[in-house]
């Protein structure tokens, strides 16, 4: 049988966007002729694969179907949810409608992670799926590259998991991974059988709601309509601590392999960095008395470029009204005044330089400093510099 990949498509992308009134989704984000939920479905298209389900709401049904037209999609379905009621309902909903068999392994893909090595990652999901029972569950762990907050993490005791933590400090980060903690990608495993046992077992009444919101369901053109009465009264809780932290039977499958899920903007601007030979232009390469900028993209509200500072090279002190920035460090040691803050950098560290903050990047070392930056605000143009001070007598 083959496995049916079911797309968790509901994230509505705040993190990235956290003063906007009109934010975009990160799954839609283009990011340069791609976006994530396009790589996702993509990744869908591979032999073991079966006709791809995408769980998602009313606001973004429109765009899921723009996104299955332009892959050449057209064997698919979609559930609709009538409310946020986190990914507990949310996945269980997906796994109850009728035209999954009791025995059907599923995989569910978060439409917002960008993984590489897509073939390694498909040849876990193969090799493990004669492992799948009535009632056990697998999740996919990431072997951590830096000590993030950012992301959970798990134990394990050989490949069972012996426990989770949630996002910890970086401190705590750096212990769990020398106990051999992985990151948790918040991607599943599981046959559609251990779905409603486990659900029947840990959360009765997520089972009864959900299962009433399928039944009286209304179906058109391929898309599920939950009944929104049903599913409003399931209890609004994540897949984690409704079913993870309460089953024991719970698998890792360990990869390798470079992922992220461009949570936030420093996750965003090293992705431009390890791909940069990708966006590079000549034409969009600027030379300042400073050093030089290159435009790498320029997104919607957004603009990625990266910052090349030669040595004794100082940028003016000055603020911007429009727009804010997130710098990660590639090379060379930066000196940063930030407000009346002065303080060195190092690279693979970042800053968030707020709206309206005096800001100031210095090298005052023999090798050149290069900063991957993003802007992010409504206008995104040199004109939006307000100089304080400036070396190269460009202060008016």
């Amino acid at each position: 049988m083959k496995i049916r990949p079911i797309i968790l498509c509901g994230g509505a992308g705040t993190r990235l966007w956290p003063k906007a009134k009109k934010h975009q989704a990160k799954q839609f984000i283009d990011f340069g002729n791609w976006t994530l939920l396009g790589k996702t479905l993509e990744r869908v298209k591979a032999s073991i694969y079966d006709t791809p389900i995408i769980s998602t709401n009313a606001k973004y049904l429109k765009q899921v179907k723009q996104h299955l037209k332009k892959h050449k999609i057209r064997k698919f379905k979609i559930v609709l949810e009538p409310a946020k009621r986190n990914t507990a309902p949310a996945i269980l909903s997906t796994a109850l409608i009728k035209d999954i068999p009791n025995k059907q392994p599923l995989m569910f893909l978060a439409a917002d992670h960008l993984i590489e090595k897509v073939a390694l990652f498909n040849k876990a999901i193969k090799k493990n799926q004669k492992k799948l029972t009535h009632n056990n569950i697998f999740i996919f762990g990431i072997k951590p590259t830096i000590p993030s907050s950012e992301f959970g993490y798990f134990l394990t005791k050989n490949t069972k998991v012996t426990r989770f933590i949630e996002k910890p400090k970086e401190a705590k980060a750096k212990q769990i991974i020398s106990k051999k903690g992985y990151w948790n990608s918040g991607m599943f495993y599981l046959r559609k059988d251990s779905i409603i046992n486990n659900f029947k077992k840990y959360q009765p009444n997520i089972y009864r709601n959900c299962n009433k919101a399928v039944t009286k369901a209304k179906y058109k053109s391929n898309v599920y309509y939950l009944n929104k009465q049903a599913f409003t009264k399931a209890t609004t809780k994540s897949f984690d601590y409704a079913i993870l932290e309460k089953t024991k039977d719970i698998n890792a499958i360990k990869l390798d392999i470079p992922w992220s899920d461009l949570g936030s903007w420093k996750e965003i601007c090293k992705m431009y960095g390890r791909n940069k030979r990708h966006y590079y232009k000549k034409k969009n390469v600027f030379h300042r008395p400073w050093g030089s900028y290159v435009n790498l993209f320029n997104g919607k509200e957004f603009l990625i470029k990266e910052l090349y500072v030669k040595p004794k090279g100082i940028l003016s002190l000055q603020k911007h009204h429009h727009r804010a920035e997130h710098w990660v460090v590639t090379h060379g040691k930066p000196k940063i005044t930030l407000n009346k803050k002065y303080f060195t950098m190092k690279p693979d560290e970042t800053i968030f330089i707020p709206l309206g903050a005096i800001h100031r990047i210095e090298n005052p070392y023999k090798k050149p400093v290069k900063i991957i930056e993003a802007q992010v605000g409504s206008i995104l143009k040199e004109t939006d510099i307000v100089r304080y001070q400036d070396v190269y007598g460009r202060v008016k």
